[in-house]
């Protein structure tokens, strides 16, 4: 019964997340998070809603100065990630030479992903935190979070709302009026949230959803996995060797996909090397600290404590990414499985600084994860994971690859 609850309360949660935007609507939260259900099926979205926010995805004219559009960094032809053309782990943003400082994640599947809470389960000591977008959680829905872009000065670069809604007026006065009504433009900041509910509508379509990776097919029972596949799904799942489902989510025995999103939508302190190549790493005073800054806006009791957390990303076509990690530190997924791997082993490979844990504030490196398998180690000590055993948990991970960007993951191995 206490499952079934759980697993209620979660599909209340989801589909809170997923009705129809109010434009005055005040943001749905939900105190628990259970096991993982299958997620409420999203409410159709008008198609010409959709449409509409699929034009505002890729139109380059709505940044400043003009070039750059969402899919300027949210590339089709990589799963809806990517760089925007850099190459040193960050994004590029609408200006010459204005480069972010976190690796841009794929958008697909984002109709899934919960707004923030907390929850307790019998073996935590506090409630944790759950749900929300961007790497820090720090926008609560998908409206909030498509409107960050556009105004951030490292991407898009708009001024203000004024601004971003006369490009919106010129460009969409009239899909605009029929989405909205007659009275869309009378408010920039109502126009500039209509923009951001148009794109929701886009980024929770089928389109964005597809389910169509080799991983599908086979809890579908369509294929059947090669042997190395099947030894590194064993291995994913495995508590005592990879441990990669404890945060990476997924029911390989439910034929339903939408079962197997491969994250938690939780966060986690795994410290993963500093970036050298991003510029304001420069400055050794330099940290990006992660959920900590939300937690410190949000007032929530004791914020430092979730400093160096990060969200746990869905690692559905995680083979066609161009780099890994919120720092975009690795640019092979098989170097971001090592690490996993060997980070408390032979912490030497990986911090080429001599200083382990180097891109968290020496204050905070208590918060780091070093319970969990396989960080739970001692240096020098035998891995958790073998080379072999890496290399079997990369096979399955490109088995969650989509129909689409298939031959896109075969054009990066060995990049």
């Amino acid at each position: 019964m206490r499952g079934l609850w759980r697993g209620l309360l979660l599909a209340c949660a989801l589909l809170a997340s997923l009705v129809p935007f109010k434009l005055n609507a005040a943001p749905v939260n939900t105190p628990l998070y259970p096991e993982m259900p299958a997620p409420a099926a999203a409410p159709a979205d008008p198609p010409g809603l959709v449409a509409l926010g699929r034009q505002l995805f890729f139109d380059t004219r709505l940044s400043e100065p003009r070039g750059t559009s969402c899919a300027s960094c949210h590339a089709p032809a990589q799963a809806f990630s990517g760089n925007h053309g850099s190459r040193i782990g960050v994004a590029l943003g609408g200006r010459p030479a204005s480069l972010g400082t976190r690796n841009t994640p794929s958008v697909l599947y984002l109709r899934y992903t919960p707004p923030r809470f907390f929850y307790q389960d019998d073996d935590a000591l506090a409630p944790i935190p759950f749900g929300g977008f961007f790497w820090d959680g720090r926008a609560n829905t998908l409206v909030e979070q498509v409107q960050g872009p556009l105004f951030n000065p490292l991407e898009m670069n708009n001024r203000d709302a004024g601004q971003l809604a006369r490009k919106l007026q010129q460009a969409y006065a009239l899909d605009m009026r029929v989405q909205f009504g007659a009275a869309i433009f009378q408010r920039p900041a109502q126009t500039t949230e209509a923009a951001g509910r148009a794109l929701e509508a886009f980024l929770r379509s089928d389109e964005m959803t597809p389910f169509s990776s080799r991983y599908d097919d086979y809890i579908r029972g369509r294929v059947k996995l090669s042997t190395a596949e099947m030894r590194g799904l064993r291995l994913f799942k495995d508590p005592d060797k990879g441990n990669c489902a404890s945060c990476h989510k997924f029911n390989d025995s439910s034929s339903n996909p939408a079962r197997s999103l491969f994250t938690d939508f939780g966060y986690d302190a795994v410290a993963v090397p500093r970036n050298r190549r991003i510029a304001e790493n420069r400055n050794p005073k330099f940290y990006d600290v992660g959920l900590c800054k939300t937690a410190a806006q949000l007032q929530w009791p004791d914020s430092s404590q979730w400093c160096g957390y990060f969200k746990t990303p869905s690692l559905r076509n995680v083979a066609v990414r161009e780099n890994y990690m919120h720092n975009g530190v690795f640019s092979e997924l098989r170097d971001a499985v090592a690490f996993y791997a060997t980070r408390a082993t032979k912490p030497g490979d990986w911090y080429k600084s001599g200083v382990k844990f180097d891109d968290v504030p020496p204050a905070y490196r208590e918060n780091i994860n070093i319970n969990s398998v396989p960080y739970n180690r001692r240096e020098g000590s035998k891995p958790a994971l073998s080379d072999s055993d890496v290399d079997d948990l990369v096979a399955f991970l490109k088995t969650l690859t989509d129909a689409a960007y298939v031959r896109q993951q075969a054009g990066s191995v060995g990049k």
